[in-house]
């Protein structure tokens, strides 16, 4: 039987919902189904969606609302789209109460570490010095910087490597880290890259895009492997953990 991994759609301010193909296949890649959750009125129909689901991916898109983590909006904070915020911070809790695998990619991992209490740093040049260039290129598939990973994480157990090479298209990156959470990597200016929950079942935050990678770095296709592997052992409890 196949993993169902359900893929939260990016949604804007009317509602809209979509998912660019790379995250789609980067699911299909590594041999699950992808299910796509849009955004529904019925809070019965979004329940049935979820509960088809085995694990959870959080996606890339705009910057989260500075609002949610105690901040005024600057000018250089991008666009905002608090139905989005608000509707994936909803299923994000749910995944956590239903102890489903929960992946967040990119904006996915700002998000997810503000729903824990973190906060953000709006613009990463006009406020970290001697900062990398995280926003280098709109070609994701091609590398952009490397990163250090932590040894005795389970990043670091996933490559085997002390180093990882990534590709980043971002300007806004985690201020303070949120509760419960590890960093598994950092870059050569000090920003998070990845973090993980150690006391949860599998929750796995990325901040590069590791999904338009699968076809060419073994150590992209490898998260989205460990992820499925988790998400096809089924629903656990908290007694199981």
């Amino acid at each position: 039987m196949k993993a169902k991994i359900g893929i939260v759609a990016a949604i804007n301010s009317e509602y809209s919902s979509t998912v660019l193909r790379g995250y789609i296949n980067a699911v299909e890649k590594v041999g699950a189904l992808p299910i796509v959750i849009p955004y529904v009125e019925k809070e019965e129909n979004l329940n049935e969606l979820f509960d088809l689901c085995d694990g959870i991916m959080l996606l890339g898109g705009e910057d989260v609302m500075p609002s949610l983590y105690g901040e005024e909006k600057k000018p250089t904070c991008g666009e905002n789209c608090r139905e989005r915020d608000d509707y994936e911070m909803l299923i994000f809790e749910k995944a956590l109460y239903s102890f489903k695998p929960i992946l967040a990619i990119c904006r996915g991992s700002q998000l997810v570490n503000v729903a824990l209490g973190g906060t953000l740093h709006q613009d990463i040049p006009s406020e970290i010095e001697n900062a990398l260039d995280h926003k280098k290129s709109t070609e994701m598939p091609s590398y952009t910087h490397k990163i250090n990973v932590i040894d005795g994480t389970p990043l670091h157990a996933l490559i085997n490597s002390d180093e990882m090479q990534i590709n980043t298209f971002h300007h806004q990156c985690i201020k303070d880290l949120g509760r419960l959470l590890e960093v598994m990597a950092v870059a050569d200016d000090g920003i998070i890259e990845a973090y993980y929950m150690p006391s949860y079942r599998f929750l796995r935050a990325y901040q590069w895009h590791p999904e338009r990678m699968v076809d060419t770095d073994e150590n992209c296709l490898n998260i989205f492997k460990e992820f499925v592997g988790e998400c096809q052992k089924g629903e656990v409890s908290d007694a199981d953990l």
